[in-house]
């Protein structure tokens, strides 16, 4: 049997590793040869989690066909977010709870994709409905997904399966969801060692909005000076990746845990799209986006009829 390669988008978030992971767990313990994979680094939350739970990251992978021809995707669909030769492969299988854009095949496939918070609430179910029990480290990654996603239950994104599967799921993981979820997001909130770089491309995805190219980058911290402090550098960084990837928007967006707000910092010729779609003024290219946590549900679909409406 040849193996099936399982991996979510790049630069990957707890939801994108874990879910892999917990994916990869379950088919193979359904008599499946797959192989869960990563398309880049693994940030201090995601790794925070594994350390927790006693797991190894997935091998990173730069391509995919020269490994196998079948993959599962997770956490993902766009084509401009999965690996670069997604194109060469055939997908069997999406596992999703975003939009779907930018995305065919040329066969059929088994396609789920459910409007909740995370990833790992629909493999919770599917564990279940293939009667497989979910080890204690396994659910330990599925539950760090959920409270990633989630921000801890309080994004507008979280639904009340999301709740219910996470409280299984610290049940079997042992843990207080609410303690180590603290504790795991002040993890991914430690900046202190990020490079430039780093900052932009731990959270950053890339989006087609009609005919405007957008990315939207998404860092999460206890107090958004510690980043914007750096705007000078982060302006400089932005405005390369514009001109090298031909992008009209560059939004990075800086989320407050403790207060539920983010500051965006918006740079190319789209970024008055940003004050339509928030009624709000870029002072110094920056606003305050009261409320905002979600890039999925509140940053994507405002941009996208926004753009829609230029």
């Amino acid at each position: 049997m040849e193996k099936t390669l399982i991996f979510g988008h790049k630069n990957p978030d707890t939801d994108t590793i874990c879910s892999a992971l917990a994916y990869a767990d379950l088919k193979t313990k359904l008599g499946q040869n797959v192989e869960a994979v990563r398309l880049g680094s693994v940030n201090g939350e995601t790794q925070y989690a594994l350390n927790q739970f006693g797991v190894e990251a997935p091998r990173l992978v730069e391509a995919v066909a020269g490994e196998a021809k079948n993959v599962i995707l997770v956490d993902h669909n766009e084509r401009q977010q999965s690996a670069n030769d997604i194109d060469q492969v055939r997908v069997v299988e999406v596992i999703d709870h975003h939009r779907i854009a930018n995305f065919e095949t040329s066969h059929p496939l088994y396609y789920r994709a459910e409007p909740v918070g995370c990833t790992a609430t629909i493999l919770n179910k599917m564990y279940k409905e293939n009667g497989i029990a979910i080890d204690k480290n396994i659910a330990g990654l599925m539950l760090s997904a959920i409270i990633s996603d989630s921000l801890l239950f309080k994004s507008p994104t979280c639904t009340a399966e999301d709740v219910a599967a996470a409280r299984e799921l610290a049940e079997i993981a042992g843990v207080n969801a609410e303690s180590y979820g603290l504790e795991m997001l002040k993890a991914g909130a430690d900046l202190s060692d990020k490079t430039i770089a780093q900052l932009i491309s731990l959270d950053a995805k890339e989006f087609q909005m009609g005919a405007y190219k957008v990315e939207i980058a998404q860092v999460n911290a206890v107090d958004t000076n510690d980043v914007l402090a750096r705007q000078a550098e982060l302006e400089a960084a932005l405005n390369g990746i514009i001109a090298e990837k031909g992008l009209d928007l560059f939004l990075f967006v800086v989320t407050d845990i403790l207060n539920n707000d983010s500051v965006g910092l918006a740079l190319g010729r789209a970024a008055h799209a940003v004050e339509q779609a928030y009624n709000v003024k870029l002072d110094d290219n920056k606003a305050l986006l009261k409320g905002v946590v979600s890039r999925k549900s509140q940053i994507v679909p405002v941009l996208t009829e926004a753009f829609n409406k230029l």
